[in-house]
């Protein structure tokens, strides 16, 4: 009988970074795909990245998606259109979000490429886009959907299992067990317990390796019940000096989540009814994704559903889609809440809201979510003086609040409950999805806890199991 070829995993996104998920697993005779997202940064730096794979697309046998979020699921397409015919693995409501985000992606990667060609010199080529709506359509024929908690032959003779991650709709880590015995699991992004509308994550499945996240591997987030009163407080003393608060969101999971809570803040009282935008068309569609999947949601907000209908709905929030709903709420005067992608504020509607409202000293930037370095984001969060919005320098005069609890990551204790169940002295721990103060601190804390091989690899290294 042949000895059975050693299992090799390379770390090909999401490496000593926290975007463009993406890890290849390679037996011998498969290559799987763990995720394939799109690395976010700095716009030249990110398209050569996220343009060209380490590896020949077509020589991929599968993908397994954990989830919808575009730098987990956002390079599918450009796969696809360099050679990849295989299947893309995932959950039912992670199929059902692709749809939405993919499209949307595509047409940003459509409008920058033309952007670009327009205001290239006369000798440049013309601009090509990442993808297109056409690689979109031929990326969605090959999702293929598993239930939760369901032992999936993949081919090769590989068992792939999505066990809740409670990250976002649909999300799930990833279990994956080999013929010869071997087993890992990705935990994909993993969320936290107790936060609204999502079910908790179910416990990490054991395996020989462990990828996991570390975004919040060095801190944690403020307790879930501040959450409310904090988002309250800003609120009130934003339209207490007659201004806008202005919440840059991406438009799946982070803006459900903080429109749960404004409907909530005002069913209770705590804020008076006042005008709420959600100014995105992308964020419109991804809650309709929502409404069509009740089997992800917790047993609190089950409850909320079977009584009031309308808890992501228009009775409270207004969704804007044409272009002239949007530029109407830069010129109405009134206090009001305005939720907007991109959540790095480096794309999307939320640049005009901020170039025509950061000026103005009574009203507020309100972060509630990670920023990336070299984004507008995290240079509105460090107060810079200045910020450059479509090459524009704009006076940085706003309030800025950081309301980081309201996170759908796992923070350090929330990791380290996860995992120090699983201690194990042949057990191998990888650490991915985070930067390096974050990663290196999860590290020497399990390590204190008696994992002996735990590493944070670098892009394009490998582990092997044997």
């Amino acid at each position: 009988m042949p000895t059975p070829s050693p299992i090799r995993v390379t770390f090909w996104g999401a490496a000593h970074t926290v975007t463009g998920s993406m890890h290849l697993i390679e037996t011998g005779r498969q290559k799987i795909l763990l995720d394939c997202g799109l690395f976010q940064g700095r716009r030249a730096e990110a398209f050569e990245r996220n343009k060209t794979f380490p590896f020949p697309a077509s020589d991929i046998d599968t993908v397994v998606l954990s989830h919808a979020h575009i730098d987990h699921c956002g390079n599918l397409p450009n796969l696809v259109r360099r050679g990849f015919k295989g299947p893309i693995f995932c959950t039912p409501a992670t199929r059902d979000l692709i749809a939405v985000m993919l499209a949307d992606s595509a047409k940003i990667q459509e409008e920058d490429a033309s952007h670009l060609s327009r205001h290239r010199r006369p000798a440049e080529p013309e601009i090509e886009p990442l993808y297109d709506q056409r690689d979109v359509r031929r990326t969605l024929q090959l999702a293929r959907a598993i239930p939760y908690d369901t032992d999936h032959d993949i081919g090769g003779n590989i068992m792939v299992r999505f066990v809740d991650a409670g990250h976002l709709l649909g999300s799930a880590m990833v279990h994956v067990a080999f013929g010869n015995g071997r087993t890992i699991t990705f935990t994909g992004d993993l969320g936290r317990k107790d936060m609204p509308i999502l079910r908790d994550p179910q416990p990490i499945p054991p395996a020989d390796l462990l990828i996991s996240e570390s975004t919040y591997g060095g801190r944690n987030h403020p307790g879930v019940e501040m959450l409310a009163s904090d988002l309250a407080e800003v609120v009130t003393r934003t339209i207490q000096r007659g201004g806008k608060v202005l919440i840059p969101a991406f438009s799946l999971g982070r803006t459900q989540t903080i429109v749960f809570f404004l409907h909530q803040l005002i069913a209770s009282g705590q804020l008076p009814r006042l005008p709420i935008f959600v100014d995105s068309p992308l964020a419109a569609a991804a809650t309709e994704v929502f409404r069509l999947h009740p089997e992800c949601f917790d047993e609190e907000t089950s409850l909320l559903l079977y009584k009031d209908r309308d808890l992501f709905g228009e009775k409270v929030v207004h969704y804007t889609r044409s272009v002239e709903e949007s530029k109407a709420i830069n010129e109405s005067r009134e206090p009001c809440v305005v939720i907007a992608a991109s959540g790095m504020c480096e794309s999307g509607r939320i640049l005009h809201h901020l170039k025509h409202n950061i000026g103005d000293p009574r009203n507020t930037v309100l972060i509630i979510g990670f920023q990336a370095p070299q984004t507008l984001g995290r240079r509105l969060v460090e107060r810079k003086p200045e910020v450059r919005i479509f090459g524009v320098p704009v006076a940085l005069n706003a309030e800025v609040v950081v309301l980081n609890g309201f996170s759908g990551h796992a923070g350090r204790d929330d990791l380290l409950a996860a995992l120090t169940p699983l201690v194990d002295a042949k057990r191998k721990v990888r650490l991915v999805h985070g930067d390096p103060d974050q990663a290196e601190a999860l590290l020497a804390t399990l390590k204190e806890r008696g994992f002996t091989d735990v590493a944070y690899p670098d892009r394009g290294e490998s582990v092997t199991l044997e």
